[in-house]
């Protein structure tokens, strides 16, 4: 599938899921931010993937981001970090969203399968209670040892200034 045909508007991507779902795929949807990506990235997204048929990744927008982590991030651009996890053969589908939670964005979807990090208590995982109460379930996958970007950044910034 060409790259460009994985990155959808939001209401797109709800009309096609629909479709999928009643051709009885399970939808699994993640989200973050994806800034810089690397090896916990890679393998996140690997284990999201083997929880059901189709990965939805909800990519934060640039917008979002510096609502979350401040007006210094994002480093790489939406539609450049989009393309990137478009590029992956594990990602179904991307799709933006401009709001600090995705909620709205998962109401809209209606996954399946939510898929957050190990460093999320189900209790603290955002659209958690929608999935379960819709009969799906959530997964918490386990996070790689030193492996993110705000590691990666602060290693950068300790080369480069000493």
């Amino acid at each position: 599938m060409d790259i460009q045909l994985k990155i959808m508007d939001a209401r797109s991507l709800a009309s096609r899921l629909a479709g999928l779902r009643k051709a009885g795929k399970n939808v699994v949807f993640t989200n973050g931010c994806f800034d810089l990506l690397h090896v916990g990235h890679v393998r996140y997204l690997f284990a999201a993937r083997n929880e059901g048929d189709i990965l939805v990744v909800g990519l934060n927008s640039d917008q979002s981001i510096k609502l979350i982590k401040g007006s210094r991030r994002p480093i790489v651009a939406q539609d450049q970090r989009a393309e990137i996890l478009a590029s992956l053969q594990v990602v179904d589908y991307v799709t933006l969203f401009d709001e600090s939670n995705p909620l709205k964005l998962i109401q809209l979807l209606k996954p399946t399968i939510l898929v957050k990090g190990s460093d999320w208590s189900e209790d603290k995982i955002i659209g958690a209670n929608y999935v379960k109460a819709r009969g799906g379930r959530v997964v918490r996958v386990p996070l790689v040892k030193d492996a993110s970007t705000s590691t990666i950044i602060q290693e950068i910034l300790d080369k480069f200034q000493s």
